[in-house]
């Protein structure tokens, strides 16, 4: 058997539980040209592992806006409106949980001992908005917020210590898994001293979050050796 400390896991949204087939993308893109003319403020920078309000932070500086908390707030809100949209309108065939994903997250809350979460950019509500497409949102009872800190490293510190605190433990005693398809989503798992699963559904290759330190990667999590993995039973 692998360890028996108490367990914390934090699953990323995009590109690692689901694809929302461009839903968010558009949203943004849709919210800038509501509130500034121009659709175009986020098509110089890549958004992956981004959290949103430093999504909309780099945008409003892209097109020569002040970064504002009040601009980032609207920016935000224009964003969640026009989310609930484009969410609605993609296509069943490409708005997806991706392999092996639901089998895992099932298998960690029936679990003692497991507290199955969210480590995710997202801002709260828009988690909801893209969770609830799919009937998983009510999987995860807490989580690390984009609205909770701007700073990836940050919200997975929030996220990491709501876990324990389900668990009624310090965070320093339990084992704390980060799950996510980004070099980010890397750096912020190393940044508070946990483990990080790859997994290449996103935009890097498993290679490559290896590359970047992740503890293990995977092509997707139908890989035989990915479900022990999270369970610290491989």
């Amino acid at each position: 058997m692998g360890s028996m400390r108490p367990t914390v896991l934090l699953f990323d949204i995009d590109g690692t539980l689901i694809t929302t087939g461009g839903a968010g993308r558009r949203a943004m893109d849709r919210a800038f040209e509501q509130l500034h003319g121009r659709r175009d403020a986020c098509d110089s920078f890549h958004m992956s592992g981004m959290t949103d309000r430093g999504i909309v932070r780099k945008a409003l500086r892209v097109i020569g806006v002040e970064d504002t908390e009040a601009a980032i707030d609207a920016g935000i809100a224009a964003y969640l409106t026009h989310l609930e949209d484009e969410v609605r309108k993609v296509d069943a065939q490409r708005y997806l949980v991706y392999p092996g994903m639901k089998e895992a997250v099932q298998a960690a809350r029936g679990l003692e001992g497991f507290a199955v979460g969210l480590g995710t950019g997202n801002v709260r509500a828009g988690a909801r908005v893209k969770l609830e497409r799919v009937g998983i949102h009510d999987q995860f009872a807490f989580g690390g917020f984009g609205c909770d800190h701007e700073d990836r490293v940050e919200l997975i510190r929030r996220g990491a210590e709501a876990g324990a605190a389900l668990l009624g433990v310090p965070r320093e005693e339990c084992r704390v898994v980060i799950i996510g398809d980004t070099p980010k989503d890397v750096d912020a798992a190393l940044g508070i001293g946990a483990e990080c699963i790859g997994v290449g559904t996103g935009t890097f290759t498993a290679e490559a979050l290896l590359t970047a330190g992740a503890h293990a990667a995977f092509a997707d999590f139908s890989h035989r050796d990915a479900l022990p993995t999270l369970l610290g039973r491989s």
